[in-house]
């Protein structure tokens, strides 16, 4: 049986941790952070859990061998 091959992009946007949660950023920090709140800013630059069980499935399916 031939090697999976891991989904680069999902790669890129989320983490498996070695309990097996699926951790993933938030959105909206890219740029004007100086209008938006500082507790904001420090809740979208931690890691966050996917929560939906469905999309917890279908990352792990794109990450086979987990995050690199």
């Amino acid at each position: 049986m031939p090697k999976m091959k891991t989904h680069k992009g999902a790669a890129k946007r989320f983490r498996i941790t070695r309990t097996g949660k699926v951790m993933r950023m938030k959105g909206y920090r890219g740029h004007n952070k100086q209008k938006k709140n500082k507790r904001t800013l420090r809740a979208q630059s931690r890691m966050h859990e996917v929560k939906n069980l469905g999309n917890q499935k279908r990352v792990k399916r794109l990450l086979p061998y987990g995050s690199p």
